[in-house]
C-alpha cells in the first residue's frame, strides 16, 4: 500500500505531505508497436537508474533531476502513442522505503560488480584489449562507465568500492605504458580547433575552468554555447563538456578540468595545482586539501551571484585563472 500524490499538487502543499512523498514513480503502458520501442524505453530506463516495484511502475528517488528525467521520458512515451502518469509515493504497507532502497543497492551492486570484472581482466598483461583497440581506449571506456553509474548509484551499492579499487589498479597497468596519457585523435591535426564547445547554462567552477582551460591551450578560436541539461541535440562540429553525454565530462573520480587536461595531454607549469583545487571545489572530497581552495570557491561563488550572463562569468572566471596560472608558475619555477 502506498500514498499517491500527482505531480500536479499544488505550490502550497505543507512539509508533512513532503516527508510522506520522498519517491517518484513512472507508472506506464507502451503501444504493441513500434517493436522496438518497449526496448529502447527499457534501455532508458536502465539509464536513468529506475527499477521496477510493478512491470509498469518505476521508482526513482524525489528530486530536481530526476523528476525532470521521467517527465522527458513519459512525453516521449505519450508522444508514441502509450500512456504515462508521474507521480510523487510514500510507501507505507507492503514496500518499505529501506526495501526500495534495496532495489536500488542490488541493481548497481551488478552493475559495479561487472565493471570491476572487465578491469580486472584487462589489468592482467596477459589478457588482450578488444581487437583493433588500446588498454588506453578500454580504460577511458570503462572510466566513462564508471562515471554514468556513479551518478545513478542513489544508496551507495557494497560493489561501488570494488568496482573502484579494480579500475585503479587498471589506471596503474595503464598509465605504466603511457597509453591514457595519449591526447585524442586528432588533436595534433587542428582537428580540435575552430570548434563550438557546448555545456549546461548557469556555468560553475569546472564548467568555467574548463572553459578556460579549452581556450588557452587546446582551442584558441573556441566559441561557447549554453543549453538545458536535458534534451540537447548537438549539431555537426559540436563537442559537449561538462554534461550528460558529453564528449568530455566526469570520468572516475576525476572532473571535466581533469579530464580535459590528462586527455589532451596539457602540462603546463601551474596546471595541476588548479586542477587540484578545481576538484576539490567541484567534487566536495577533499582528496587533495590545498590552502587556497576556500578563497577560490569564495571567488567563483561570488562571481556567480553577481552575474547571471554565462558568458560575463566566463570572462570574469578566465581572468582569475590567468591570475592564478600566472602564481602558479612563478612558485613552480626556479
Amino acid at each position: 500500500m502506498m500514498q499517491v500524490e500527482s505531480a500536479k499538487t499544488r505550490m502550497g502543499a505543507t512539509k508533512a505531505k513532503e516527508v510522506l512523498a520522498p519517491w517518484l514513480l513512472l507508472i506506464h503502458q507502451i503501444p504493441p508497436r513500434p517493436t522496438y520501442f518497449r526496448a529502447k524505453i527499457g534501455r532508458r530506463l536502465q539509464r536513468l537508474g529506475a527499477v521496477p516495484v510493478k512491470s509498469t511502475v518505476y521508482v526513482l528517488p524525489r528530486n530536481a533531476q530526476t523528476q525532470e528525467d521521467f517527465q522527458w521520458l513519459a512525453k516521449e512515451i505519450v508522444a508514441e502513442g502509450g500512456e504515462a502518469t508521474l507521480c510523487t509515493a510514500g510507501f507505507i504497507e507492503g514496500l518499505s522505503d529501506e526495501h526500495v532502497k534495496g532495489l536500488f543497492r542490488t541493481a548497481r551492486d551488478t552493475d559495479f560488480s561487472d565493471l570491476a570484472a572487465e578491469a580486472t581482466r584487462l589489468a592482467n598483461p596477459g589478457e588482450p584489449p578488444a581487437e583493433g583497440g588500446t588498454r588506453g581506449a578500454e580504460f577511458a571506456r570503462l572510466r566513462r562507465r564508471w562515471s554514468d553509474l556513479v551518478a545513478i548509484d542513489f544508496f551507495e551499492a557494497p560493489a561501488r568500492y570494488v568496482a573502484s579499487q579494480a579500475l585503479a589498479a587498471l589506471e596503474g597497468v595503464v598509465h605504466g605504458s603511457n597509453e591514457a596519457r595519449e591526447a585524442p585523435s586528432g588533436a595534433r591535426s587542428g582537428e580540435y580547433v575552430g570548434r563550438t564547445w557546448v555545456t549546461r547554462a548557469g556555468v560553475h567552477v569546472d564548467r568555467i575552468a574548463s572553459a578556460w582551460l579549452v581556450q588557452r591551450f587546446v582551442d584558441p578560436k573556441a566559441t561557447f554555447k549554453f543549453v538545458s541539461p536535458k534534451g540537447y541535440e548537438p549539431f555537426e562540429g559540436e563537442l559537449r563538456f561538462d554534461m550528460f553525454e558529453a564528449e568530455f565530462t566526469h570520468e572516475g573520480d576525476e572532473c571535466t578540468f581533469e579530464v580535459l587536461r590528462r586527455r589532451f595531454g596539457t602540462d603546463a607549469p601551474g596546471l595541476r595545482p588548479i586542477a587540484e583545487i578545481i576538484h576539490d571545489i567541484d567534487l566536495k572530497d577533499g582528496k587533495f586539501g590545498r590552502a587556497e581552495t576556500a578563497g577560490v570557491a569564495s571567488m567563483i561563488a561570488g562571481l556567480a551571484i553577481r552575474l547571471r550572463d554565462d558568458t560575463a562569468r566566463l570572462d570574469r572566471g578566465f581572468a582569475l585563472f590567468d591570475d592564478l596560472m600566472a602564481y602558479f608558475e612563478r612558485k613552480s619555477g626556479p
